[in-house]
């Protein structure tokens, strides 16, 4: 690893010298996380987003991972998804399905994916009642500064544009704070019609983690994690600021080539 260590209210950072590297780094992080949750709370809720990621997470269909992790106990959802069908390219859902869920022993009834055949604002709503449902039961934990669910895990990529989950710079969405689980029809990347937890949701997590690979996004880091200023943009990303939960940045070098690296305190 090139560099692992804190920085200034913006959580833990790891840079990374390959993919290679970072992927198992990636599997190494969720599998001690699962561990721990499966212990304390017999469960391990875990929220995942699209693009890169899965790629990203791979190392977990292997040995040892596919082998010592429990499997059985991991429930699935998505921390954002596309209102399309399951098996359309763009899902959030058949990415994840097609490079992770189908090579490992994860129960089918603890994934939980949106209803593909109602609008965006239909499938935000039962997308929330569903963890609702889940949180009442104890699978999703619940936060204890807030009346959000407190998932174990949620990962996710970033954009260049620093947007996190499908929430985009300077859109509305990211003022909500009376939904978990909210749509938005003006994607600014297609496709357009999307669902996505919300902020507090995000950032009432016991652990989320921002995983961002590729020289494209190294401004997006930069704003997102250096001191720079308030009269600079603040990206989405840099909104992710757990509550009470622990924030890693898992970075490779072109992403993280922008970095003040004197922040960051090893």
């Amino acid at each position: 690893m090139a560099l692992s260590g804190a920085c200034k209210n913006r959580g833990e950072v790891r840079i990374h010298e390959s993919l290679d590297e970072l992927s198992t780094d990636l599997a190494d992080y969720i599998a001690e996380l699962s561990e721990a949750s499966v212990k304390e709370r017999g469960v391990f809720a875990i929220a995942l987003s699209g693009g890169s990621l899965v790629g990203l997470m791979r190392k977990l269909c292997d040995a040892p991972y596919n082998k010592t992790l429990d499997w059985a106990k991991w429930y699935i959802f998505w921390a954002d998804e596309r209102v399309v069908a399951k098996t359309h390219a763009d899902s959030n859902y058949k990415l994840a399905k097609d490079g992770l869920l189908s090579k490992v022993p994860i129960i089918p009834s603890h994934v939980h994916s949106i209803n593909d055949s109602m609008t965006a604002e239909e499938a935000a709503d039962d997308y929330e009642f569903v963890i609702r449902q889940l949180v009442k039961t104890r699978v999703v934990g619940v936060s204890e500064i807030s009346d959000c669910p407190k998932f174990d895990l949620i990962l996710l990529g970033m954009g260049p544009d620093g947007h996190v989950a499908s929430l985009f710079p300077n859109h509305s969405v990211l003022n909500e704070r009376d939904e978990w689980v909210t749509f938005i029809t003006d994607s600014s990347k297609p496709p357009p019609e999307r669902i996505t937890f919300t902020l507090p949701v995000i950032n009432s997590a016991s652990n989320v983690a921002v995983v961002v690979t590729g020289d494209s996004k190294a401004e997006a880091v930069h704003l997102a994690i250096d001191d720079v200023g308030p009269d600079s943009l603040s990206p989405p990303a840099r909104m992710v600021q757990p509550m009470k939960g622990k924030l890693v940045w898992f970075l490779d070098k072109p992403a993280a080539s922008k970095l003040d690296r004197s922040q960051i305190s090893e």
